[in-house]
């Protein structure tokens, strides 16, 4: 069973836990970040470098320092107080109850447009075991469900054919491409747009993970 949790009125959708879904890495669920969290950030930013710097935003200084926990806090202070006022919802994905990653819901506008964009990263040596999958599909029914927005969109390098499967497997469609979109790894990168909106998702993301055989209800 899914538990959405509760949010206020003005921050719908937070704080909550999300699923879990099963695959055949165990139980995936979503969780709000907390600021017990800096010991498993830091190892799993600094042990996984090689695998997220191709695909990541450029960033001042050393990666190591940057992302020592002595920096959780003050990045765990900036995402709480943008959650609070319902610009982004940061979530630690988990397998089991283990840190194994995080999934963001950012940008989040209302009024006419209900717009976010998602992005997620998850510790290389868990990749291709469908967690990715089943924490976008959650963060999706979420965001559509108690969030109440309208429409996601993620925006994928197109040499990541790993994300961009993931993307697909939810139900993303490719939209085009967004020319010198965003500086990673020193260069000006294009990017594949993707989205999604709520009338593109038959029940839920989550239960069309389980029709196709992708995971499995707990």
């Amino acid at each position: 069973m899914f538990s959405w949790g509760s949010g206020s009125r003005s921050h719908p959708g937070w704080p909550a836990r999300v699923g879990p879904l099963h695959v055949a890495a165990g139980d995936v669920a979503l969780r709000p970040v907390k600021m017990r969290d800096g010991a498993d950030w830091s190892d799993l930013r600094i042990r996984n470098q090689d695998f997220l710097v191709p695909w990541e935003p450029t960033s001042d200084g050393n990666w190591a320092a940057r992302h020592h926990r002595s920096s959780w806090p003050a990045l765990y202070s900036v995402l709480k107080a943008e959650a609070k006022r319902g610009a982004v919802l940061p979530f630690v994905i988990e397998v089991d109850g283990r840190y194994v990653g995080q999934l963001t819901i950012g940008n989040v506008q209302r009024g006419a447009v209900r717009n976010a964009w998602i992005g997620y990263w998850v510790d290389r040596a868990q990749t291709g075991r469908g967690i990715a999958t089943a924490a976008v599909a959650l963060g999706v029914d979420h965001a559509f469900g108690p969030v109440g927005l309208h429409r996601l969109e993620a925006t994928v390098q197109p040499a990541n054919g790993a994300s961009r499967a993931v993307l697909t497997k939810v139900g993303f469609r490719h939209e085009g491409m967004l020319e010198r979109y965003m500086d990673v790894n020193g260069r000006w990168r294009d990017h594949d747009l993707f989205a999604l909106t709520t009338e593109e998702i038959a029940g839920s993301a989550a239960e069309n993970l389980v029709r196709s055989g992708r995971a499995g209800f707990r």
